[in-house]
């Protein structure tokens, strides 16, 4: 079962102080500067619920995108009409095409949990890029900067909906573990749901090698979009 099960249909509402404009305006440049101003044909892995594929397609890029949620993968498409959307896991998935860009944002990269993971989705996307192509990755937190034993919430104050989500964030060996417990309130129903997301955490060296490992060119932005850092990877060009 994906980790959005019972609250996909509220990810947006959560998020809604999310600058999901500037991020992508952010990373345009970069994919710009590095590929031209040709076309850009674009993967955004676990892509949630499509916002930045919506704003990746205001600047002319061929977007598609691959999650493993069901119901997020619904809200993307009805965001983006016509825009292919991929059920899948990002460790195996296999779309018998390659790209000029593939994006992994938000910290999602974090869900693999384990070094192998995080080897075997670096090399599934490296595999879909085309040669010269660029893999752009938001990092989840380092174990040095996961911060156990402290509590979270986050509230959404709308005239018909009220949503407190809160959790204590804790870890399991290399593991970081959120227990997150909503509290829902609609003009029908008050109600409790639960999901339990497990990311792992990862060294710097660890994100750089998995990337190596996949024959791709590291570069590490340690501000990024977010303050998170961005991993900025390239497929060397047949031949080079």
């Amino acid at each position: 079962m994906d980790s959005y099960s019972h609250a996909a249909k509220y990810y947006d509402h959560l998020y809604h102080f999310k600058d999901y404009s500037r991020e992508v305006e952010f990373i345009a440049k970069i994919i710009r500067k590095c590929q031209g101003d040709g076309e850009i044909s674009l993967l955004d892995v676990a892509c949630g619920t499509g916002v930045h594929i919506k704003h990746f397609r205001d600047h002319y890029f061929e977007a598609e995108g691959l999650d493993l949620s069901p119901q997020l993968l619904d809200t993307a498409g009805k965001r983006n009409p016509g825009v292919r959307f991929h059920k899948g896991d990002m460790t195996c998935f296999d779309l018998h095409r390659k790209y000029s860009v593939i994006t992994c944002l938000f910290s999602a990269i974090g869900y693999v949990k384990t070094i192998s993971g995080l080897e075997s989705a670096a090399k599934c996307m490296a595999d879909h890029l085309l040669p010269g192509g660029l893999l752009i990755v938001e990092p989840w937190f380092t174990p040095d900067a996961w911060r156990p034993g402290t509590v979270h919430t986050s509230i959404v104050d709308e005239p018909d909906l009220k949503i407190v989500r809160m959790n204590t964030s804790a870890v399991a060996g290399r593991v970081s573990v959120l227990d997150l417990h909503y509290l829902i309130g609609t003009p029908v129903e008050t109600s409790h749901e639960f999901e339990k997301h497990e990311l792992g955490l990862f060294t710097a060296v660890e994100m750089s090698s998995a990337f190596e490992r996949a024959e791709l060119a590291v570069d590490f932005d340690p501000e990024g979009i977010t303050g998170r850092g961005l991993y900025i990877c390239r497929k060397e060009p047949s031949g080079a």
